[in-house]
């Protein structure tokens, strides 16, 4: 566990960070990424392990150059967290691009489900629905150990709104409430959380312990669902954030039919820009009743 007064140190050099051009953050982003390949050795083979098992058609020395290139995407988003969370609005604006439809939750008589993947860049989608539409959100995120490191993150996640934030160790009952109020829900779903309300789903052909929730709440609150994008550019060229149109026809009367679809459309996002994808998280870790573990 992080102490306070380390926690503190960390988010004043964070601070000091946001200051820098984007393009030498993205820089500096890139060279600590390769430093965390280097000495990051779990992650690293975490990693390793989920494009073997995800992307068979690449031998072993192209799964290193993916996740070598990973690993210094993943350098930048944790960097870059400084802009996020303290620089202007006015150059956040500048440096996020946005595309496709960012207005439907404010014209919708229905309230609308974000589902954005765990693309790098997914704080980034984040920051953009406070910044490019007026529709106040919630969301839903794993509370932090430390309470300093938990606040700044509440705080910088939405600095510029007064969107509700709800842990996903609480009850359900507050965000389905704040989503009969009309709030939008903006959902990063495909992470492994365990059994609990999920089951296992293909992913790249494997088991994965998927959230049934997605599909359940849209169903039973009549949500339009609308996945979205987040990718980071190169240099300092900022972030794209695409807003793809909503599903028409999605959630149906079967969830775990919903949730294979769900799967099944992110790996066609993850196949488009695979150096992206949050691959140091531990998709497999849930594992049905006497298979062996995946990570060893």
């Amino acid at each position: 566990m992080i102490a306070n007064g380390l926690a503190r140190l960390l988010l004043a050099a964070v601070w000091l960070l946001h200051w820098l051009p984007l393009s030498w953050q993205a820089a500096l982003g890139c060279a600590f990424g390769r430093v965390l390949h280097l000495f990051g050795r779990s992650r690293r083979r975490v990693a390793l392990r989920n494009v073997e098992l995800c992307l068979p058609e690449l031998d072993a020395a192209a799964r290193a150059a993916l996740v070598r290139e990973h690993f210094q995407w993943l350098g930048r988003s944790l960097l870059e967290r400084s802009m996020l969370w303290y620089a202007s609005a006015e150059r956040l604006r500048r440096l996020i691009h946005v595309e496709g439809d960012v207005h439907l939750a404010e014209r919708s008589p229905r309230s609308v489900m974000w589902l954005v993947p765990h693309f790098l860049a997914v704080d980034v989608a984040g920051t953009a629905v406070q910044l490019f539409q007026t529709k106040t959100g919630c969301n839903i995120y794993t509370a932090q150990s430390n309470k300093v490191l938990d606040e700044a993150l509440r705080k910088g996640r939405y600095r510029f709104s007064d969107a509700a934030m709800f842990t996903r160790q609480q009850s359900a009952l507050p965000m389905v409430r704040a989503i009969k109020r009309g709030m939008p829900f903006f959902n990063p779903a495909d992470m492994d959380f365990g059994l609990r309300d999920a089951a296992f789903v293909p992913f790249f052909g494997h088991p994965a312990a998927t959230l049934l929730a997605p599909s359940k709440l849209a169903r039973s609150l009549d949500m339009v669902v609308q996945p979205v994008l987040a990718e980071i550019l190169p240099g300092g060229q900022g972030w794209r954030i695409t807003f793809l149109p909503p599903w028409d026809d999605w959630p149906s009367d079967d969830a775990l039919a919903d949730a294979a679809r769900m799967n099944l459309y992110i790996e066609t996002l993850i196949r488009r820009n695979p150096a992206q994808y949050l691959w140091v998280h531990k998709r497999f870790k849930t594992r049905p009743e006497g298979a062996p573990p995946v990570y060893g």
